[in-house]
């Protein structure tokens, strides 16, 4: 429903949008069957959108004249006006379909660990700079424990995290698969010297005796790898904990120790740190990462673009 508060001067009641386009339909046609036609109803339907019209504004609206029907004087002063409501609200429609982001200037603020400062946020970048210059993006840090509340609290345009049981007042989209591999320096003594190669599965007895640096913003010196070492009845040696993976990354490539990571970065960071990756010996199940977002801006046209662009890019991570 729509609130039409003015046409040709008159306050209106609440309409239903449909009844104005049947009533500008019938102005243009000045024929039932031929309005029907244009707006894609029955002709009974277009009748009994007449006689709601009629009853809505007091008037008659049309009288018949010979086998078609001519409009009041009242409703021929609304033929000019009501049309440019409508051909208005159709060009607003349409350029909230096309929205083009190149002269919007606006800012959007994405909560997400540091892995999408390397797998999201240089191509974003590059985007952003060619198709919407006036833009800007914040990448700023989840809170622990609070994924869902920062929407509401923080000013969070988006959060992208690992899928879990939403809150009905959000949506969100699952962009791509994360699994988690074992990264060591290359050339890691204890590895060479046993004959492990990159890319092959790590012996458990190996693996829960290296020394593992563990990424946790809160400094937990347990996470899911430990989770699922302990199904099996197994425990590994942490060494150290970091905040951040870039950090778990850095640490393992400058000593002996080894880490979990996601597979994506693992790859990128492989080729600029000079790390191999391996398989770890005990099961763990890939996360379904998600975009998740407030419900009120899901049909904002520039958020709607923004979010577009974030799963293009993640996209290519499955």
């Amino acid at each position: 429903m729509f609130n039409i508060v003015y046409i040709d001067g008159m306050n209106l009641r609440t309409l239903d949008l449909n009844l104005l386009r049947v009533l500008s339909a019938l102005l243009a046609e000045q024929s039932t069957v031929r309005a029907a036609a244009r707006v894609g109803l029955s002709q009974s339907a277009v009748s009994a959108a007449l006689g709601r019209l009629r009853a809505a504004l007091d008037d008659p609206l049309f009288v018949r004249q010979g086998q078609r029907i001519v409009p009041t004087d009242f409703a021929q002063s609304l033929e000019v006006p009501l049309k440019s409501i409508l051909d208005d609200l159709e060009a607003l429609l349409l350029r909230h379909a096309e929205f083009d982001p190149s002269g919007v200037a606006q800012s959007f603020k994405v909560a997400a660990s540091d892995f999408f400062a390397v797998m999201l946020m240089p191509r974003l970048a590059d985007i952003l700079t060619r198709r919407a210059p006036q833009m800007q993006a914040q990448l700023v840090d989840l809170l622990p424990n609070s994924y869902v509340g920062i929407l509401e609290r923080e000013g969070v345009d988006l959060a992208l995290v690992p899928k879990t049981e939403f809150p009905t007042w959000s949506e969100h989209q699952v962009l791509f698969q994360s699994r988690f591999v074992m990264i060591a320096r290359n050339g890691q003594p204890r590895l060479d010297r046993s004959g492990v190669r990159p890319g092959d599965v790590v012996p458990i007895d190996l693996f829960c005796d290296l020394g593992h640096v563990v990424f946790s913003p809160e400094g937990n010196l347990k996470a899911m790898g430990d989770a699922a070492l302990a199904r099996i009845g197994r425990t590994r040696r942490v060494v150290m904990t970091m905040p951040v993976f870039t950090g778990v990354c850095i640490a393992v490539a400058g000593s002996d120790l080894v880490a979990l990571v996601p597979e994506q970065l693992a790859g990128r960071m492989a080729r600029l740190l000079g790390l191999s990756i391996y398989q770890p010996p005990m099961p763990l199940k890939a996360a379904d990462i998600c975009m998740l977002w407030h419900k009120r801006s899901t049909a904002t046209a520039a958020h709607r673009w923004f979010r577009g662009v974030v799963a293009e890019v993640l996209g290519t991570l499955k």
